[in-house]
């Protein structure tokens, strides 16, 4: 079996003790972000799957989406990251 060389970890166990690999991130070619799709985006980078420079690449948003995103899940978890929360959640 070949394994493609890639930039940092392979996989990451996180703190509930699954293990989370790059093959459970979303395709690079995503257009259309679930909260699921972004949850996981967002466990990647805080625990060191993939950098946000790499996740902001790899998944063409800005630094801005991504921090927003991170935000939002650490303070509401992933119901936090559905399209009516976020709008909800920033209105003064």
């Amino acid at each position: 079996m070949y394994l493609k060389k890639i930039d940092g970890p392979r996989a990451v166990t996180l703190p509930d003790g699954t293990v989370m690999t790059r093959a459970d991130l979303p395709p690079p070619a995503t257009k259309r972000w679930v909260a699921s799709r972004k949850a996981a985006v967002v466990r990647a980078v805080v625990h060191g799957l993939l950098t946000q420079a790499q996740a902001v690449d790899r998944y063409q948003l800005s630094d801005e989406e991504l921090q927003c995103w991170i935000r939002a899940m650490a303070k509401h978890g992933e119901h936090g990251l559905k399209a009516t929360a976020l709008r909800r959640n920033e209105q003064p």
